[in-house]
């Protein structure tokens, strides 16, 4: 049978925080996991590198936080550990009941199969076997490896505009790859080859089990951990042949200095597909685009985001 916890939550503020930690340890308490909206925002802005965007639910859920959580198991030990654990703090806390499955199944919840586009028609692992609607392709996922599930507005808008550019054989670079989602899109879409790369190492295996999920094997696709921006010998590497599609699905921050990089990677006739790019920086992206001889032919909003389609 599940064991089942209690996460218990203690409200304070922030100059409390440390002095809250300090006698919850001196109780006996561990494991703790603070949350402090201040801490949130000085990480946020010091890996602003990697994203435009956060989880609009998250910076809620951060909004003036300064709490501590712990876990107790939901029986009378746990009960006695936590009144140990609590004595002498006169805080508010709050208990709710966890079952040991939930830590690794809670997620599943809030991924549903998606269609996309006109053909594409992205599914969780766990469905995998349910009915596909007639003439949508299916992609299979996991969408609990890494970040690339079909939903966040950016990724849509990218695998809209791969649907419309992915021909029969073209071969295709998908730089910042992340799940894999978009090169995989392209193979089910009739792409004879896709290399996926990522400065995340973990992407690497993410995306190649994402491809096995979808029955693709690696004599088509290839994954490699780096950044083409400080690796000349990566970008070489990849240079060694041209692709029909480039796509970045990534931030504005990124694909700016990538977008001098493009032509070297292109096949003559090419597009480069980007997306990840908040509406606010749109105009800095699109000039940073043209700069590099770049001509944008197509522009994709969602919910604040932009894709763009450009050519040489």
């Amino acid at each position: 049978m599940d064991m089942t916890w209690l996460e218990v939550t203690v409200e304070t503020t922030e100059p409390q925080l440390d002095d809250l930690c300090a006698k919850l340890t001196m109780n006996g308490a561990t494991g703790l996991a603070i949350e402090d909206e201040n801490d949130f925002k000085t990480f946020l802005e010091q890996n602003r590198q990697y994203w435009d965007y956060v989880d609009d639910e998250l910076l809620e859920r951060m909004k003036g936080a300064a709490r501590v959580k712990f876990y107790v198991t939901d029986d009378a030990d746990g009960k006695a550990q936590l009144e140990k654990w609590m004595a002498g703090i006169d805080l508010p806390y709050s208990t709710t009941p966890l079952r040991e499955n939930d830590w690794a199944t809670s997620w599943q919840k809030y991924y549903k199969p998606l269609s996309i586009g006109e053909r594409l028609y992205v599914v969780p692992e766990w469905e995998k076997g349910e009915p596909v609607p007639d003439g949508r392709t299916a992609l299979y996922l996991n969408p609990g490896l890494t970040f690339g599930t079909g939903n966040h507005a950016s990724t849509r808008l990218c695998l809209e505009w791969t649907e419309q550019s992915v021909k029969e054989g073209a071969k295709v670079l998908d730089l910042g790859c992340g799940s894999g989602i978009l090169s995989i899109a392209s193979l089910l879409l009739g792409a004879t080859s896709a290399i996926g790369v990522d400065i995340d190492p973990k992407a690497v295996d993410v995306a190649y089990e994402n491809a096995g999920l979808n029955g693709i094997g690696r004599d088509k696709y290839t994954v490699l951990a780096g950044d083409i921006l400080s690796d000349a010998s990566l970008k070489a590497r990849l240079a060694e042949q041209k692709y029909d599609v480039v796509l970045a699905n990534i931030v504005a921050d990124v694909i700016i200095p990538l977008s001098a990089h493009v032509e070297e990677l292109l096949a003559p006739g090419g597009v480069f597909l980007c997306s990840g790019i908040i509406d606010t920086r749109c105009e800095e992206v699109r000039a940073a685009l043209e700069k590099n001889g770049l001509t944008v032919f197509g522009r994709k909003d969602r919910d604040g985001w932009v894709a763009y389609a450009a050519r040489f």
